[in-house]
């Protein structure tokens, strides 16, 4: 009888752990409402200057490491592949819908070493771009498969201003 009961208590405090992070992600969707919709990616769009592929971290309000944009499917973490166009960056997501940051809206771009609850044992485990849309700062991160061409990227954000 007193293994039942712990194996009830153990299930229990987990099916409370696993309701206390759900309601957590509603809770920050609903206080995330009201940001501007992000850009739609162009229909086409042209040749890439650079193309990696890796895993799409999350996107945060900028100087927020920890403040993940939780609004549709924004949060979600996916392998996906990073391109630069002359419209600005693409990352086409597996399993999620893209994203699209506008040549025009990118602020800066670096290396570092934590994003969005993603914290690397390198200084320079991230690629993030910060932009804005409509007057709101953002860092996107993306964890690329190759990190040596961190620095190429880096060079053609802010350097050649995309």
């Amino acid at each position: 009888m007193t293994r039942i009961l712990l194996v009830l208590l153990v299930f229990a405090f987990f099916a409370l752990c696993v309701y206390g992070m759900w309601h957590g992600w509603k809770r920050r969707q609903a206080k995330q409402a009201d940001l501007p919709p992000f850009p739609a990616r162009p229909e086409t769009l042209g040749t890439p200057k650079l193309e990696t592929t890796g895993v799409y971290i999350g996107t945060t309000n900028a100087g927020n490491w920890q403040d993940r944009i939780q609004v549709g499917d924004i949060g979600h973490r996916a392998e996906a592949t990073l391109s630069l166009v002359p419209e600005g960056v693409a990352i086409d997501r597996t399993g999620a819908s893209p994203i699209f940051i506008p040549a025009e809206s990118i602020r800066d771009a670096r290396t570092d070493r934590g994003l969005a609850g993603k914290v690397m044992f390198s200084e320079e485990g991230l690629l993030v771009v910060q932009w804005e849309n409509q007057g709101h700062l953002f860092d996107t991160g993306f964890r690329g498969d190759d990190k040596e061409v961190y620095e190429e990227w880096v060079q053609a954000l802010v350097g050649g201003k995309a």
